[in-house]
């Protein structure tokens, strides 16, 4: 069995700005194609630290942070480079709760950004979901309701092939990159 090396992610060293704008994103966006409901993707890779002959201390490995931070009103890595080296490595939101950026254009089909929703503050992870108006030009849903399981917790499914998910943004990427029973249909709404 082949492990995925854990997902990089990127936080802020220094508090960002509301407002601050990042990019222009470079490549193909196809944001949110990799997003699960599991934070990191794969199973958590253990380390044993060795600390005398008779015994060993169990450490868990933590997937990489990327730190940035604001430097003369731009945001940079450690090694001073511009957000077009290390945008890519922003992680999807798979919440409301958890995002801090928003992936906006100002055309439709313009060159896409990243702005901050709020000031972020040192240590939080940088994550970015679509913008209502981006969503609808890239028919991705803007919407989704959740219902909750036996244990009264909160569950988002897919109306084309039932299939459950713990965040709305997982379900919306679903549906737009992977599910195979969509065919490419926009999301059911429970509008009648």
């Amino acid at each position: 069995q082949t492990s995925r090396a854990p997902a990089i992610s990127v936080s802020a060293e220094s508090c960002i700005p509301a407002g601050l704008r990042l990019g222009p994103v470079p490549g193909i966006f196809k944001l949110g194609k990799y997003l699960s409901d599991r934070r990191e993707p794969g199973p958590k890779k253990k380390l044993f630290c060795f600390l005398s002959v008779s015994s060993r201390v169990e450490l868990t490995a933590v997937p990489p942070v990327f730190q940035v931070r604001m430097v003369r009103g731009e945001l940079v890595d450690e090694a001073g480079s511009s957000a077009l080296e290390w945008i890519g490595l922003i992680r999807a939101a798979r919440n409301s709760q958890e995002q801090t950026l928003e992936a906006v254009a100002d055309l439709p089909g313009g060159q896409i950004f990243y702005r901050a929703l709020r000031d972020v503050q040192p240590g939080e992870e940088l994550t970015v979901w679509y913008s209502n108006p981006l969503a609808q030009w890239f028919d991705i849903p803007v919407t989704a309701t959740p219902t909750h399981d036996e244990k009264g917790e909160e569950r988002y499914i897919c109306w084309y092939c039932w299939r459950t998910f713990k965040y709305p943004n997982s379900l919306k990427a679903h549906v737009h990159f992977h599910c195979a029973l969509s065919h490419g249909r926009p999301f059911l709404h429970h509008e009648h």
